[in-house]
């Protein structure tokens, strides 16, 4: 049999349903939590259902898989061929996730290398993309392991919320500042660095938060080669158009993805939501 390594990867990597058929990458979910029900993000919940119970003040929360859930998964990938598993997945700064993927890791039938990417949403995607490129072209685990952590280094993500309140509820930015930013009534400018959601700037408007976002991320691009994705919850407008800003302004922009958030995501950020990730090659 050929050496054959699989790429697992989580729900929060919102990489489109092509391309995990094309690459084979598994994407075990994450739970959204509404009211009583617990439901799978990417089945059973959309973002949007996220955005109407945020907007009527319901309470929404998040959950991480259960160590049985990777344990089943990466049996799965094992009977279907692989001898080695990948297992990439978002910032264990703001789930449980890899550490439930490092306790079924302990149990899998074949080899399992769980990172921790310190990345989410497509920023986690690029890097499942990078690490299941090398994977179909022969290499082994340490390869892909490697050519995911590279992507992840020269990552960037940037985000504008309309508001901190859900993040703050969530515990994934600190309540002093998101109290500091409804005192001043600022927009704020998000970024992922080490892991975390970090306050970058604080804008007076949202027009010009956004023309903020769209000038960090075309100098940070420069002219070098860069794939770019657009996230939003309950935007399409704005994400659409600040997207038609960036082929613009981009000169070595590759791939582009616009896409919603999913449900997980969309539960601690809001709608208004309005993120770019920056991937070089």
């Amino acid at each position: 049999m050929s050496r054959h390594v699989a790429i697992v990867t989580d729900s929060t990597a919102y990489l489109p349903r092509a391309a995990l058929e094309r690459h084979g990458i598994t994407a075990v979910p994450l739970t959204v939590v509404l009211g009583d029900e617990a439901l799978e993000e990417g089945t059973e919940i959309s973002a949007r259902s996220v955005a109407q119970a945020l907007q009527k003040r319901k309470y929404v929360t998040t959950s991480r898989p259960a160590p049985e859930t990777f344990a089943e998964t990466y049996r799965e990938v094992a009977a279907a061929g692989a001898d080695g598993i990948v297992s990439l997945h978002l910032s264990s700064e703001f789930s449980g996730t890899y550490d439930a993927a490092v306790l079924a890791a302990k149990e899998a039938p074949v080899p399992v290398r769980v990172v921790d990417t310190g990345m989410v949403a497509m920023a986690l995607g690029f890097c499942a993309l990078a690490a299941a490129e090398v994977a179909q072209s022969g290499g082994d685990v340490d390869e892909a392991v490697a050519a995911a952590e590279k992507r992840a280094e020269g990552t960037s993500a940037y985000f504008y919320v309309d508001t901190l309140e859900y993040l703050r509820r969530g515990g994934r930015i600190g309540a002093a500042q998101a109290l500091l930013g409804s005192a001043l009534a600022v927009k704020p400018l998000l970024q992922l660095a080490d892991g975390r959601i970090e306050l970058r700037e604080k804008v007076r408007t949202a027009s010009k938060a956004i023309a903020r976002l769209e000038e960090i991320v075309a100098d940070r691009a420069g002219t070098a080669p860069v794939d770019v994705a657009v996230h939003h919850l309950a935007a399409t407008e704005r994400a659409d158009a600040l997207a038609d800003r960036l082929r613009a302004r981009v000169p070595g922009l590759m791939d582009l993805h616009v896409s919603e958030v999913g449900a997980v995501i969309g539960a601690h950020t809001g709608p208004g939501l309005l993120g770019v990730v920056l991937s070089p090659r």
